[in-house]
Protein backbone atom coordinates (compact mmCIF):
# COMPACT_ATOMS: atom_id res chain seq x y z
CA UNK A 1 0.00 0.00 0.00
CA UNK A 2 2.67 2.94 -1.13
CA UNK A 3 2.04 6.54 -0.88
CA UNK A 4 1.90 7.64 -4.61
CA UNK A 5 1.18 11.69 -3.32
CA UNK A 6 1.27 13.35 0.04
CA UNK A 7 0.44 16.56 0.06
CA UNK A 8 0.86 19.22 3.16
CA UNK A 9 -0.58 22.10 3.90
CA UNK A 10 0.60 24.49 7.27
CA UNK A 11 1.52 20.93 8.89
CA UNK A 12 4.85 21.98 10.95
CA UNK A 13 6.86 24.31 8.87
CA UNK A 14 5.47 23.60 5.76
CA UNK A 15 3.47 26.14 3.70
CA UNK A 16 2.39 24.02 1.35
CA UNK A 17 4.37 21.26 -0.57
CA UNK A 18 3.20 18.42 -2.47
CA UNK A 19 5.63 15.08 -2.43
CA UNK A 20 5.77 11.99 -4.69
CA UNK A 21 7.59 9.52 -3.07
CA UNK A 22 9.04 6.60 -5.40
CA UNK A 23 6.08 4.10 -5.15
CA UNK A 24 7.78 0.36 -4.85
CA UNK A 25 12.12 1.36 -3.74
CA UNK A 26 13.81 4.37 -1.45
CA UNK A 27 13.24 7.83 -1.54
CA UNK A 28 15.63 9.38 0.89
CA UNK A 29 14.85 12.99 2.12
CA UNK A 30 18.22 15.04 2.74
CA UNK A 31 18.91 17.96 4.76
CA UNK A 32 20.21 20.10 6.82
CA UNK A 33 19.15 19.36 10.83
CA UNK A 34 15.48 21.44 11.31
CA UNK A 35 14.85 21.56 7.96
CA UNK A 36 11.61 19.54 8.06
CA UNK A 37 12.56 16.38 7.15
CA UNK A 38 11.31 13.93 9.35
CA UNK A 39 8.32 16.25 9.45
CA UNK A 40 7.29 14.51 5.86
CA UNK A 41 7.67 11.12 7.69
CA UNK A 42 5.63 12.60 10.71
CA UNK A 43 2.73 13.74 8.83
CA UNK A 44 2.63 10.00 6.79
CA UNK A 45 2.38 8.41 10.10
CA UNK A 46 0.06 10.91 11.27
CA UNK A 47 -2.19 9.33 8.82
CA UNK A 48 -1.86 5.60 9.57
CA UNK A 49 -1.89 6.23 13.44
CA UNK A 50 -3.44 9.22 14.04
CA UNK A 51 -0.31 10.13 16.40
CA UNK A 52 3.00 11.57 16.13
CA UNK A 53 5.68 9.38 16.57
CA UNK A 54 7.64 11.68 17.46
CA UNK A 55 5.68 12.05 21.02
CA UNK A 56 4.74 15.60 20.16
CA UNK A 57 1.49 17.30 20.89
CA UNK A 58 -1.26 17.93 18.65
CA UNK A 59 -0.83 21.94 18.51
CA UNK A 60 2.78 21.85 17.46
CA UNK A 61 2.01 20.18 14.37
CA UNK A 62 0.11 23.32 13.08
CA UNK A 63 2.21 25.76 11.39
CA UNK A 64 3.05 28.98 13.85
CA UNK A 65 0.33 31.45 13.36
CA UNK A 66 -2.53 29.26 11.67
CA UNK A 67 -5.36 27.42 12.82
CA UNK A 68 -5.03 23.65 11.80
CA UNK A 69 -3.30 21.70 9.48
CA UNK A 70 -3.62 19.48 6.85
CA UNK A 71 -2.45 16.32 5.37
CA UNK A 72 -3.73 14.36 2.65
CA UNK A 73 -2.16 11.45 0.70
CA UNK A 74 -3.28 9.25 -2.29
CA UNK A 75 -2.14 5.37 -1.55
CA UNK A 76 -2.43 2.49 -4.26
CA UNK A 77 -3.68 -0.20 -2.65
CA UNK A 78 -2.84 -3.36 -4.36
CA UNK A 79 -4.37 -1.24 -7.69
CA UNK A 80 -6.81 0.19 -6.00
CA UNK A 81 -7.04 4.22 -5.14
CA UNK A 82 -7.89 5.03 -1.37
CA UNK A 83 -7.55 8.94 -0.64
CA UNK A 84 -6.82 9.85 3.21
CA UNK A 85 -7.03 13.27 4.13
CA UNK A 86 -6.60 14.50 7.71
CA UNK A 87 -7.42 18.09 9.24
CA UNK A 88 -5.23 18.68 12.65
CA UNK A 89 -6.55 22.03 14.23
CA UNK A 90 -4.19 23.62 16.93
CA UNK A 91 -7.42 23.21 19.59
CA UNK A 92 -10.40 20.33 19.18
CA UNK A 93 -11.04 17.19 18.10
CA UNK A 94 -8.76 16.34 14.96
CA UNK A 95 -10.64 14.54 12.01
CA UNK A 96 -9.41 12.34 9.39
CA UNK A 97 -11.32 10.62 6.56
CA UNK A 98 -10.63 7.57 4.54
CA UNK A 99 -12.38 7.85 0.53
CA UNK A 100 -14.44 11.11 1.93
CA UNK A 101 -15.76 8.58 5.31
CA UNK A 102 -14.93 9.42 8.73
CA UNK A 103 -12.64 7.43 10.32
CA UNK A 104 -13.74 6.46 14.01
CA UNK A 105 -11.33 4.05 15.43
CA UNK A 106 -7.40 4.01 14.35
CA UNK A 107 -7.92 0.15 13.28
CA UNK A 108 -9.82 1.70 10.07
CA UNK A 109 -7.10 3.33 9.00
CA UNK A 110 -5.19 0.16 8.76
CA UNK A 111 -7.16 -0.54 5.59
CA UNK A 112 -5.66 2.38 4.08
CA UNK A 113 -2.18 2.90 5.03
CA UNK A 114 -0.09 0.86 7.67
CA UNK A 115 3.76 2.01 8.40
CA UNK A 116 6.81 0.51 10.62
CA UNK A 117 8.72 3.37 11.98
CA UNK A 118 12.37 3.24 12.88
CA UNK A 119 13.63 6.54 14.52
CA UNK A 120 16.33 7.24 17.15
CA UNK A 121 14.35 7.11 19.96
CA UNK A 122 13.34 3.48 19.32
CA UNK A 123 16.16 2.79 22.01
CA UNK A 124 14.07 3.75 24.90
CA UNK A 125 11.88 1.01 23.77
CA UNK A 126 14.90 -0.96 25.83
CA UNK A 127 16.12 1.51 27.79
CA UNK A 128 13.01 3.05 29.08
CA UNK A 129 9.91 2.07 31.25
CA UNK A 130 7.07 -0.15 30.34
CA UNK A 131 4.90 1.91 29.03
CA UNK A 132 7.14 2.20 26.01
CA UNK A 133 6.54 -1.40 25.25
CA UNK A 134 3.51 -1.75 26.13
CA UNK A 135 2.55 1.14 23.51
CA UNK A 136 4.48 -0.79 20.60
CA UNK A 137 2.45 -4.05 21.35
CA UNK A 138 -0.79 -2.63 21.67
CA UNK A 139 0.38 -0.42 18.02
CA UNK A 140 1.25 -3.82 16.37
CA UNK A 141 -2.40 -5.54 17.50
CA UNK A 142 -4.53 -2.45 16.41
CA UNK A 143 -2.89 -2.33 12.90
CA UNK A 144 -3.19 -6.29 12.77
CA UNK A 145 -6.83 -6.56 13.01
CA UNK A 146 -9.94 -4.19 14.04
CA UNK A 147 -10.81 -6.56 17.21
CA UNK A 148 -8.08 -5.76 19.00
CA UNK A 149 -8.81 -1.90 18.63
CA UNK A 150 -12.24 -2.19 20.39
CA UNK A 151 -10.22 -4.04 23.39
CA UNK A 152 -7.54 -1.47 23.86
CA UNK A 153 -10.62 1.07 24.31
CA UNK A 154 -12.20 -0.92 26.59
CA UNK A 155 -9.37 -1.76 28.74
CA UNK A 156 -8.87 2.32 28.60
CA UNK A 157 -12.35 3.15 28.85
CA UNK A 158 -12.66 0.60 32.12
CA UNK A 159 -9.42 2.02 33.63
CA UNK A 160 -10.89 5.39 33.68
CA UNK A 161 -14.09 4.79 34.89
CA UNK A 162 -12.87 2.33 37.83
CA UNK A 163 -10.00 5.43 38.54
CA UNK A 164 -12.43 8.41 38.58
CA UNK A 165 -14.92 5.76 41.22
CA UNK A 166 -11.85 5.06 43.37
CA UNK A 167 -11.48 9.04 43.50
CA UNK A 168 -14.72 9.94 44.02
CA UNK A 169 -14.91 7.33 46.83
CA UNK A 170 -11.94 8.95 49.19
CA UNK A 171 -11.01 5.82 50.65
CA UNK A 172 -14.47 4.63 51.67
CA UNK A 173 -17.34 2.94 49.91
CA UNK A 174 -20.47 3.39 49.97
CA UNK A 175 -23.48 0.40 49.03
CA UNK A 176 -23.88 1.77 45.79
CA UNK A 177 -20.03 2.95 44.94
CA UNK A 178 -19.05 -1.07 45.55
CA UNK A 179 -21.70 -1.95 43.28
CA UNK A 180 -20.58 -0.10 40.42
CA UNK A 181 -17.05 -1.21 41.39
CA UNK A 182 -17.89 -4.32 41.24
CA UNK A 183 -19.44 -4.00 37.42
CA UNK A 184 -16.67 -2.04 36.56
CA UNK A 185 -14.19 -4.77 37.83
CA UNK A 186 -16.14 -7.58 35.85
CA UNK A 187 -15.62 -5.32 32.78
CA UNK A 188 -11.83 -4.47 33.29
CA UNK A 189 -11.13 -8.40 34.06
CA UNK A 190 -12.93 -9.83 31.00
CA UNK A 191 -11.40 -7.45 28.83
CA UNK A 192 -7.82 -6.84 30.84
CA UNK A 193 -7.42 -10.44 30.38
CA UNK A 194 -8.13 -11.10 26.59
CA UNK A 195 -5.42 -8.09 25.72
CA UNK A 196 -2.84 -10.03 28.17
CA UNK A 197 -3.02 -12.57 26.28
CA UNK A 198 -2.99 -11.31 22.62
CA UNK A 199 -0.13 -9.49 23.87
CA UNK A 200 1.25 -12.61 24.94
CA UNK A 201 0.54 -14.23 21.76
CA UNK A 202 1.99 -11.53 20.07
CA UNK A 203 5.43 -11.51 22.24
CA UNK A 204 5.63 -15.57 21.53
CA UNK A 205 5.18 -14.82 17.48
CA UNK A 206 7.92 -11.98 17.63
CA UNK A 207 10.40 -13.50 19.83
CA UNK A 208 11.99 -15.91 17.15
CA UNK A 209 12.01 -13.06 14.83
CA UNK A 210 13.80 -10.78 17.11
CA UNK A 211 16.28 -13.12 17.94
CA UNK A 212 17.13 -13.74 14.39
CA UNK A 213 17.47 -10.11 13.29
CA UNK A 214 19.46 -9.33 16.48
CA UNK A 215 22.30 -12.09 15.67
CA UNK A 216 22.53 -10.77 11.89
CA UNK A 217 23.31 -7.04 13.05
CA UNK A 218 24.92 -7.83 15.85
CA UNK A 219 26.84 -10.18 14.11
CA UNK A 220 27.16 -13.19 16.72
CA UNK A 221 24.85 -16.16 18.02
CA UNK A 222 23.74 -15.06 21.24
CA UNK A 223 19.95 -15.75 21.54
CA UNK A 224 17.43 -13.32 22.60
CA UNK A 225 14.43 -14.04 24.72
CA UNK A 226 10.98 -12.23 25.05
CA UNK A 227 8.59 -12.86 27.74
CA UNK A 228 5.23 -10.97 28.26
CA UNK A 229 5.66 -10.31 32.43
CA UNK A 230 1.81 -9.92 34.00
CA UNK A 231 1.13 -7.67 36.77
CA UNK A 232 -0.92 -10.35 38.52
CA UNK A 233 -1.12 -13.99 38.99
CA UNK A 234 -4.15 -16.22 38.67
CA UNK A 235 -8.22 -14.49 37.99
CA UNK A 236 -7.49 -11.05 37.27
CA UNK A 237 -11.12 -10.51 38.97
CA UNK A 238 -9.72 -12.28 41.91
CA UNK A 239 -6.65 -10.35 42.28
CA UNK A 240 -8.51 -6.88 41.49
CA UNK A 241 -10.74 -8.27 44.51
CA UNK A 242 -7.57 -8.93 46.34
CA UNK A 243 -6.34 -5.37 45.79
CA UNK A 244 -9.12 -3.41 46.39
CA UNK A 245 -8.33 -1.77 49.85
CA UNK A 246 -4.67 -0.39 48.64
CA UNK A 247 -6.63 0.89 45.18
CA UNK A 248 -9.16 2.72 47.05
CA UNK A 249 -6.26 3.85 49.30
CA UNK A 250 -3.86 4.63 46.81
CA UNK A 251 -6.86 5.61 44.35
CA UNK A 252 -5.55 4.06 41.13
CA UNK A 253 -5.60 0.37 39.65
CA UNK A 254 -2.46 -1.39 40.75
CA UNK A 255 -2.76 -4.15 38.24
CA UNK A 256 -3.83 -4.98 35.21
CA UNK A 257 -3.16 -5.10 31.25
CA UNK A 258 -1.80 -1.22 31.91
CA UNK A 259 0.92 -2.31 34.50
CA UNK A 260 2.46 -5.46 32.38
CA UNK A 261 5.73 -5.88 30.81
CA UNK A 262 8.04 -7.68 28.41
CA UNK A 263 11.31 -8.56 29.58
CA UNK A 264 13.98 -8.22 26.89
CA UNK A 265 17.03 -11.22 28.15
CA UNK A 266 20.04 -11.21 26.18
CA UNK A 267 21.38 -14.64 26.58
CA UNK A 268 21.28 -14.81 30.21
CA UNK A 269 21.44 -10.48 30.89
CA UNK A 270 18.32 -8.09 31.54
CA UNK A 271 18.86 -5.85 28.41
CA UNK A 272 17.86 -2.39 29.85
CA UNK A 273 20.61 -2.95 32.72
CA UNK A 274 22.90 -5.15 31.18
CA UNK A 275 23.43 -4.78 27.89
CA UNK A 276 25.53 -2.05 25.76
CA UNK A 277 24.40 0.33 24.34
CA UNK A 278 25.05 -1.16 20.74
CA UNK A 279 23.45 -4.34 21.66
CA UNK A 280 20.21 -2.25 22.64
CA UNK A 281 20.45 -0.38 19.48
CA UNK A 282 20.54 -3.72 17.78
CA UNK A 283 17.49 -5.44 20.01
CA UNK A 284 15.49 -2.11 19.45
CA UNK A 285 16.03 -2.09 15.55
CA UNK A 286 15.43 -5.96 15.63
CA UNK A 287 11.93 -5.34 17.44
CA UNK A 288 10.61 -3.13 14.21
CA UNK A 289 12.34 -5.24 11.71
CA UNK A 290 10.06 -8.28 13.85
CA UNK A 291 7.07 -6.69 13.88
CA UNK A 292 7.47 -5.35 9.98
CA UNK A 293 8.28 -8.40 8.99
CA UNK A 294 4.99 -9.88 10.91
CA UNK A 295 2.61 -7.38 9.13
CA UNK A 296 3.82 -8.28 5.70
CA UNK A 297 3.38 -12.04 6.49
CA UNK A 298 -0.04 -11.21 7.55
CA UNK A 299 -1.11 -8.52 4.80
CA UNK A 300 -1.33 -8.70 0.92
CA UNK A 301 1.33 -5.48 1.04
CA UNK A 302 3.87 -4.77 3.50
CA UNK A 303 3.45 -1.49 5.75
CA UNK A 304 5.08 1.68 4.32
CA UNK A 305 9.34 1.86 6.10
CA UNK A 306 9.82 5.01 7.53
CA UNK A 307 13.70 5.44 8.64
CA UNK A 308 14.15 8.54 10.40
CA UNK A 309 17.89 9.33 10.29
CA UNK A 310 18.54 5.72 12.02
CA UNK A 311 21.67 5.25 10.35
CA UNK A 312 23.68 8.24 11.61
CA UNK A 313 23.70 5.99 15.15
CA UNK A 314 25.24 2.98 13.59
CA UNK A 315 28.43 2.06 13.25
CA UNK A 316 28.81 0.75 9.10
CA UNK A 317 28.66 -3.06 10.04
CA UNK A 318 25.32 -2.36 11.81
CA UNK A 319 24.41 -0.26 8.93
CA UNK A 320 24.97 -2.81 6.46
CA UNK A 321 23.43 -5.66 8.19
CA UNK A 322 20.11 -3.31 8.56
CA UNK A 323 19.99 -2.93 4.86
CA UNK A 324 19.92 -6.38 4.12
CA UNK A 325 17.39 -7.33 6.23
CA UNK A 326 15.02 -4.62 4.93
CA UNK A 327 12.29 -6.54 2.94
CA UNK A 328 11.18 -4.87 -0.27
CA UNK A 329 8.13 -2.03 -0.70
CA UNK A 330 8.29 1.66 -0.16
CA UNK A 331 11.04 3.03 1.93
CA UNK A 332 11.23 6.74 3.12
CA UNK A 333 14.54 7.60 4.99
CA UNK A 334 15.73 10.76 5.99
CA UNK A 335 19.31 11.48 6.26
CA UNK A 336 21.23 15.07 7.39
CA UNK A 337 24.33 13.56 5.10
CA UNK A 338 25.22 10.92 2.62
CA UNK A 339 23.38 7.46 3.61
CA UNK A 340 25.60 4.52 3.46
CA UNK A 341 27.04 3.29 0.49
CA UNK A 342 25.45 0.31 0.23
CA UNK A 343 22.21 2.06 -0.11
CA UNK A 344 20.66 2.94 -3.63
CA UNK A 345 18.12 5.50 -3.70
CA UNK A 346 15.46 5.35 -6.47
CA UNK A 347 14.70 8.85 -5.59
CA UNK A 348 16.43 12.27 -3.99
CA UNK A 349 14.49 14.70 -2.55
CA UNK A 350 16.51 17.79 -0.38
CA UNK A 351 14.30 19.49 2.02
CA UNK A 352 15.20 22.89 2.71
CA UNK A 353 13.56 26.39 4.08
CA UNK A 354 10.01 24.63 3.61
CA UNK A 355 10.54 23.36 0.44
CA UNK A 356 11.01 20.12 -1.30
CA UNK A 357 13.61 20.08 -4.14
CA UNK A 358 14.32 17.03 -6.63
CA UNK A 359 12.86 13.91 -8.31
CA UNK A 360 9.63 13.33 -6.57
CA UNK A 361 9.15 16.99 -5.31
CA UNK A 362 6.32 18.99 -6.13
CA UNK A 363 4.84 19.28 -9.51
Amino acid sequence: MPVTTLELVDFRCFTGIRFEPDPTGLTVLRGANGAGKTSVLEAVGWLATQRSFRGAPREALVRTGQERAFVRAEIDQAGRRVQIEAEVPGAGPARTLVNRQVVRRRSQLADGLRVTVFAPDDLQLIQGGPMGRRDLLDEILVTGAARHDALVADVDRCLRQRAALLRQAGGRLGPDEEATLAVWDERLAAAGTGLAEARAALVAALEPLVDAATRRLAGDDTPVHLVYRRSWTGDLAEALAATRRDDLRRQTTGLGPHRDDVDIVIGTRPSRTHASQGEQRSVALALRLAAHRLAAETHVEPPVLLLDDVFSELDATRAEALVGQLPPGQVLLTTAADPPAVITPNRVVVVAHGQLVGDGAGR
